[in-house]
């Protein structure tokens, strides 16, 4: 099987259309219906089912569609590997939790672009249920999440460790002041956020039923709202502390198996660890081990 005819058929199965995969590939229709049929003919079995409005993908189509993705990626990991002198250089794809990004690793990220400029470095914020997704499928390099992660595709390694705690206005003096308000709210990041899971199972167990969760994408609008008092929210500590400080917000401590989360690096274990990756690994580590990630690990002059 020829890798093109492969990432054709993934096309065409994305998109339920000859055409619209040809104008994705910058090619011609006749050239994938072409590739399509000799795919066809090389298992001897159909792919699709043709009809009107274009194809749908038939039963032995659905059941090779998954190791499109990771033939082609292999072929890329193989390239990459090939190519790596132990100098950091090509592309690198990370995620992060937003409150990470904005707590852990802003310096790291300045530090590394800085210290390996031939490295073509991306950053995805998200939540732990996208990332882990994100990474499982090879979309993203590694990523960090919220611990802890139990899914045997992945390697996990624990980096920072972060203190939660309930995040209020500052009228709100003590937790079990919570009880007495009238259709109290989460202010919460969209679904698939670890702190969100917590934040409900913690209200849960103070036996406090909260009101549909209002879902912000920006931490800044998060403590905003949990200052006017719109409701209430669980973050690091680090990450409101300058709120607490100016008494935007109030912040309540919780008992230590409830407030403690480490932060986890994970990555595929089939995964080809590059010499960009490795290079921002030990930054990261540099950085939890109280180092200055601009430190780390700077070229020789």
């Amino acid at each position: 099987m020829d890798l093109a005819d492969l990432k054709t058929f993934e096309a065409v199965a994305r998109h339920g259309s000859m055409n619209k995969a040809a104008a994705e590939l910058h090619t011609v229709q006749s050239n994938v219906t072409a590739r399509i049929r000799a795919l066809e003919d090389e298992l001897g079995v159909p792919l699709f089912r043709r009809h009107a409005r274009g194809v749908a993908v038939a039963p032995a189509g659905q059941r090779i569609l998954p190791f499109v993705g990771r033939i082609a990626r292999l072929m890329a990991e193989a390239q990459s590997a090939a190519r790596d002198d132990g100098a950091p250089n090509g592309s690198l794809a990370v995620g992060g939790l937003e409150t990470t990004t904005a707590l852990r690793l802003s310096s790291i990220l300045t530090a590394y672009a800085k210290a390996y400029p031939e490295v073509k470095l991306v950053m995805h914020a998200g939540t732990t249920a996208r990332l882990l997704q994100d990474v499982v499928e090879y979309r993203l390099d590694g990523a960090f999440v919220a611990g802890p992660v139990d899914h045997p595709e992945l390697h996990q390694e624990a980096v920072f460790t972060e203190e939660l705690v309930l995040v209020t206005s500052p009228a709100v003096r003590r937790l079990k002041d919570l009880a007495a308000l009238a259709d109290l709210r989460t202010v919460v990041f969209q679904s698939g956020c670890s702190y969100r899971q917590r934040l409900e199972s913690l209200l849960a167990g103070m036996g406090i039923v909260a009101a549909r969760p209002l879902e912000f994408g920006s931490l800044d609008a998060i403590v905003s709202c949990a200052s006017a008092g719109v409701g209430v929210t669980l973050l690091p500590r680090a990450v409101v502390a300058a709120a607490a400080k100016s008494g935007r917000v109030a912040v309540h401590r919780l008992p230590a198996q409830q407030a403690r989360v480490q932060t986890l690096f994970i990555r595929r274990r089939d995964g080809y660890v590059s010499s960009a990756l490795a290079a921002f690994l030990e930054m990261a580590r540099r950085s939890r081990r109280g180092g200055q990630p601009a430190d780390a690990l700077r070229p020789a002059a």
